[in-house]
């Protein structure tokens, strides 16, 4: 089981009143909230391995270099690197890794690398099913039913995600796992800052992938007169080919993330119960964590 933790504990922080304080009045409700979120995926999907991957890099120099506007309108105000987090929620990711590597669960960022990258490093090589828990549609593109890679998009809670399978992507988009960031990059993402190609939404892009096969049939598609291509549409891509030669490279995952060596294996037990006690008196972690430390002990 593979955690997009950011997009977890956003997720946490927005479900979970702020009234949720440690003793010395510091919101803790991403904290707590990431924490009862841990203990129902296990509780429901038994995964024998988890890991926190995390964002090091949210917003790599690279994916910027290919496209200038990658994450722009996340930027924080007079900040030219730092994303825009709420004011109480960012002193709270520091608490959410420490209490995580106490525990003893597995925690990877890799500098240059957003968690993305991370996960589809992790999903691509691993041996064993996977499930990557994640509000992110980007990670559609590692949906593979052959290597038993699913994708566990929450609609409420984590209690209640949604399970993402080719099957569900074909319903939902027209596409297959592998099909789903060159629908991606024709659609472009606004909350992203991917402009796409000019008058090419989700059902166009997978109507010419249908027709088309890839990418690269559509655009082979574009520049040749003879295709069946509206002349409309054949001018859109063929004026959006500076973006369209980049933005594959910014949408898909990188899957050979230089990883550190670590442990995937869940713990049964805290790896570390001084340092794990201390921080449950400081921040006042109280039953999610007792919940979760009880759930880990019984998977034993």
């Amino acid at each position: 089981m593979l955690l997009d933790t950011a997009s977890l504990y956003f997720r946490a922080y927005f479900g979970v009143p702020d009234s949720v304080k440690a003793p010395d009045g510091t919101p803790v409700n991403a904290v707590r909230g990431l924490l009862d979120f841990i203990t129902r995926l296990v509780q429901d999907h038994h995964p024998d391995q988890l890991v926190a991957c995390m964002d090091a890099d949210w917003r790599p120099q690279w994916r910027v270099d290919l496209v200038p506007t990658y994450k722009t309108h996340r930027l924080a105000p007079e900040s030219s690197e730092e994303e825009e987090i709420p004011d109480t929620l960012s002193p709270q990711v520091p608490i959410i890794e420490q209490v995580l590597d106490a525990l003893g669960i597995a925690r990877v960022g890799v500098p240059g690398y957003e968690a993305d990258d991370v996960i589809g490093t992790l999903a691509t090589h691993a041996t064993t099913p996977v499930r990557i828990v994640t509000g992110d549609r980007d990670l559609f593109q590692l949906v593979d039913d052959a290597r038993g890679v699913q994708v566990l998009y929450p609609i409420k809670g984590v209690g209640s995600a949604q399970l993402i399978n080719e099957a569900a992507l074909l319903d939902k988009y027209g596409v297959t796992g592998t099909e789903y960031a060159d629908m991606a990059a024709l659609r472009g993402d606004p909350s992203d800052g991917l402009p796409g190609v000019k008058g090419i939404g989700e059902k166009t892009a997978t109507q010419l992938i249908r027709e088309y096969g890839d990418l690269a049939g559509i655009r082979a598609a574009a520049a040749d007169p003879l295709s069946k291509l509206t002349p409309a549409r054949r001018k859109n891509l063929l004026e959006g080919a500076a973006y369209l030669d980049v933005a594959p490279t910014v949408v898909r995952v990188a899957t050979d993330v230089p990883l550190p060596t670590f442990d995937p294996a869940l713990p049964h037990e805290p790896l570390d119960p001084m340092t794990l006690e201390a921080l449950t008196t400081q921040w006042g972690l109280g039953t999610s964590l007792t919940r979760l430390l009880d759930t880990l002990a019984a998977t034993h």
